[in-house]
């Protein structure tokens, strides 16, 4: 890893620190905002060790943009958690299997198992 990608890598890390530290939920409950905050905070350390040992420069590249690109994301829809790339037909047809075992019939209240 050159100096310049390793500075790139560490600003990232630190930037997403700081979008954690910053980060309010978008219901405005503090408990949401807490349980957001400590996921961007383990996702953060999780894939930056997972990754930490990587020597070839496209997959770093790649890393660095799919990082860049899930700030971005989070910020402009508000939420911590990837978001899917594409809904095919196969995808919402999972999404509605698991709505269906997960709601009851005529409300949107999740099922209590």
């Amino acid at each position: 890893m050159t100096m310049a990608t390793r500075q790139e890598v560490l600003g990232l890390y630190r930037r997403v620190f700081r979008l954690a530290r910053k980060w309010q939920a978008a219901s405005g409950q503090m408990e949401d905002t807490i349980r957001e905050k400590q996921y961007i905070l383990n996702e953060a350390r999780t894939l930056f060790q997972k990754n930490k040992n990587l020597t070839d420069r496209d997959l770093i590249k790649q890393c660095i943009d799919e990082c860049t690109a899930r700030i971005e994301i989070g910020l402009h829809y508000q939420i911590p958690y990837p978001r899917p790339v594409s809904a095919t037909p196969v995808n919402r047809f999972i999404c509605l299997q698991w709505a269906l075992r997960h709601y009851k019939a005529g409300d949107f209240e999740p099922r209590r198992n």
